[in-house]
């Protein structure tokens, strides 16, 4: 399991929900001008909820979500 001092240094942003779980993320520039973000949500125990990528174009417009965990 990994730790909240380990997720803050991993991702960089967060934001904390009222409940006290987390959202991390961390951002990837594109080689063609788009951009991933890569999302981690956790628990109020840091365990991960879920954990996928957003895809924007260069227009910064939200196109595709990639979920990598939970699989569905």
């Amino acid at each position: 399991m990994t730790t909240r001092k380990e997720n803050e240094k991993k991702f960089g942003n967060w934001t904390e929900n009222p409940d006290g779980s987390r959202r991390y993320w961390y951002i990837v520039q594109g080689k063609h001008g788009w951009l991933a973000r890569y999302v981690k949500e956790v628990n109020v125990n840091e365990v991960t909820i879920s954990f996928y990528q957003e895809i924007y174009n260069t227009n910064n417009e939200l196109v595709e979500i990639h979920k990598k965990y939970p699989k569905r």
